[in-house]
């Protein structure tokens, strides 16, 4: 008898030690709304976090913003009022022929007005013909003269062109795929941050749209005018010692009445 009173004693201990490592309903209840508080602590946050897109566009305040802006991209600011974006697969192939144009602009604001300072200086170094017309008009589309550019350089662009085209349907794929990242920085100048890529990818945008509109300003300056564009704006381009020797050739010239 003694025996089964203490194998009896014994279960009936087991059993309460056991329940010690099970929850009570009150502690459940006490967990199960601290998890309820958590999460919805967490969509609160999440929500504040993201503002509002606005309804109307931010360059144009009269116009609805279009749908597929969504201001994710640097320099959207909702101006597309003849409605050419109307997904983000287009929005994104836009983006990219921007960038690629932009880049190009960049390039072709600098190189023109130095082709004009230094191009017969060069081409009398090695003996050719230089570029430039009498006027120092570079060639282009509305001066002529881009006959007189060598074969081997359309070649070299064309060549150029191509594998930057197949380097950019190859990354376009990846994901997270920024348009124009082609992941080419041999000096080290991009951003690790994402605040520093947002601002380094608004400074571009923002200089190639700039760009653009000042290489289309070169073309119809020039044609319209028949002087370049180094000595429609001397002062750009040349030393401060130099300014009173234009002065005078300006005033001969008509520009300035004495």
């Amino acid at each position: 008898m003694k025996t089964v009173s203490a194998t009896i004693a014994t279960l009936f201990a087991s059993s309460k030690g056991c329940n010690a490592f099970v929850p009570s309903q009150n502690t459940r209840s006490t967990m199960s709304r601290a998890i309820y508080s958590t999460d919805v602590a967490l969509e609160e946050e999440t929500t504040a976090e993201v503002p509002p897109l606005p309804s109307m566009s931010q360059a144009m305040p009269f116009m609805q913003r279009p749908a597929a802006l969504t201001g994710d991209l640097a320099g959207d600011v909702g101006f597309d009022p003849l409605g050419f974006a109307k997904s983000e697969a287009e929005l994104m192939n836009y983006r990219e022929a921007e960038v690629k144009h932009s880049r190009l602009a960049m390039l072709a604001a600098a190189g023109w007005p130095v082709s004009e300072i230094l191009d017969k200086k060069l081409a009398s170094v090695f003996g050719l013909s230089p570029a430039v017309d009498s006027s120092d008009r570079v060639p282009s589309l509305l001066n002529g003269g881009l006959e007189k550019i060598s074969p081997i350089y359309w070649a070299l662009v064309l060549g150029v062109g191509a594998v930057v085209e197949l380097n950019g349907m190859q990354n376009s794929n990846k994901e997270g795929y920024v348009p124009g990242d082609y992941k080419f920085d041999p000096l080290g100048l991009y951003p690790k941050d994402a605040d520093g890529q947002k601002k380094m990818q608004l400074a571009e945008i923002k200089h190639g749209r700039l760009s653009m509109i000042a290489i289309t300003a070169f073309a119809v300056q020039e044609a319209v005018t028949k002087i370049g564009v180094v000595e429609e704006t001397p002062f750009f381009f040349y030393p401060i010692t130099q300014w009173g020797e234009l002065l005078g050739e300006y005033a001969n010239s008509g520009y300035i009445l004495h």
